[in-house]
């Protein structure tokens, strides 16, 4: 065969491949915009709001860490003193010990024996040899003092780098679920950019309309008045949460955050309960142990509602069938009723 019809059979075998590739690209784009088509207003609404609430999911077990992290750093820092303090004690005997070890070394140069029998008054000598032997009882006491401290510091050491890491591990937990976090809201607002503008903007709309309805629901600042904007006349430590609470309708949602102007769900609780000088922790799931059982028909204004299984959200009792929380990003602090999500368990603080 010659070289020109080899080049040309080649050249149509390229172009049947390129053709072939090019139709394959058209195929795999086109299914790829099928596989993921504009979604409806209110199918975006539905996807974000489940990629928020899995957003709120991670927050929480991200909040759950805070307190191992605290707990973790405050051994951490009780061991890093008691090693300064044993670290002292070790150089204090390890001074002691160079002090008796040169006392030592200028009365080792002979015998017992010879020292006696060179000594010009036998007597004195005897004296100090007793004297001699009670220095020796030191030295050993002082390097059995050494060997103790020694020891103690070298567990504590090892103490410090066991919680040092087991904290490390704990806080890189924590950043995972961070990420998860924003890859989870970074999600949803790639949801609504598929929308139109025009879309976006109903939404955003709907947003601010409900955030303002919220703050309109905010009791009265006239002591006189705000028990009649409650649903339900409460006193006591239960009111003043409860006050508290409600007096944040409208704010953000911000994880991690307890006030003043923005709120995570349990970072609400815990500011609306220590108003009540009622101390919680920032974390869903540590909350659901910090108060009394009640059962879902004994609910009483200022019970901390829990929802999902496991938990992951935390609500105020109000009154009536109803809930104030910090409902999750993209919303704000608002009531609802108490049934809008998987009721869980209910606790009483206090």
């Amino acid at each position: 065969m010659s070289i020109g019809r080899i080049n040309r059979t080649k050249g149509i075998a390229l172009a049947a491949i390129t053709s072939t590739a090019v139709a394959a690209g058209v195929i795999f784009i086109q299914t790829g915009a099928d596989a993921d088509p504009k979604p409806t207003l209110d199918q975006a609404k539905k996807q974000v709001a489940t990629l928020q609430h899995k957003a709120e999911e991670a927050g929480e077990s991200a909040n759950d860490l805070r307190g191992q992290i605290s707990a973790s750093s405050v051994r951490v820092k009780a061991l890093q003193a008691g090693i300064a303090k044993q670290q002292a004690q070790v150089d204090a005997v390890k001074r002691q010990i160079g002090s008796l070890a040169v006392a030592g070394y200028q009365t080792s140069g002979m015998t017992t024996t010879a020292q006696l029998l060179l000594s010009t008054n036998p007597d004195q000598f005897l004296s100090q040899a007793s004297t001699a032997q009670a220095f020796a009882g030191q030295q050993n006491s002082a390097l059995r003092r050494f060997q103790l401290a020694q020891g103690k510091l070298g567990d504590l050491q090892a103490s410090e780098q066991s919680e040092l890491a087991s904290l490390k591990a704990v806080q890189t937990q924590q950043d995972t679920l961070k990420k998860q976090i924003q890859t989870n809201l970074d999600a949803a607002e790639k949801v609504l950019d598929k929308l139109s503008d025009e879309e976006r903007a109903k939404i955003q709309a709907e947003n601010e309309k409900e955030a303002e309805d919220a703050r309109d629901e905010r009791p009265s600042r006239d002591e006189d008045r705000m028990d009649d904007s409650l649903p339900v006349p409460v006193s006591g430590r239960a009111g003043t949460a409860v006050k508290a609470a409600m007096a944040q309708l409208g704010d953000s949602y911000v994880w991690g955050a307890d006030g003043p102007d923005s709120f995570d769900c349990s970072g609400l609780m815990m500011y609306a309960w220590g108003k009540a000088g009622v101390s919680l922790s920032h974390s869903s799931k540590a909350q659901a142990s910090e108060g009394r059982r009640v059962s879902k028909s004994q609910l009483m204004p200022g019970d901390l509602v829990f929802y999902y299984s496991p938990i992951s959200h935390v609500a105020m009792y109000i009154g009536n069938g109803r809930i104030v929380h910090a409902s999750r990003p993209g919303k704000p602090v608002k009531t609802d009723p108490i049934d809008l999500m998987p009721y869980n368990t209910a606790v009483r603080p206090g």
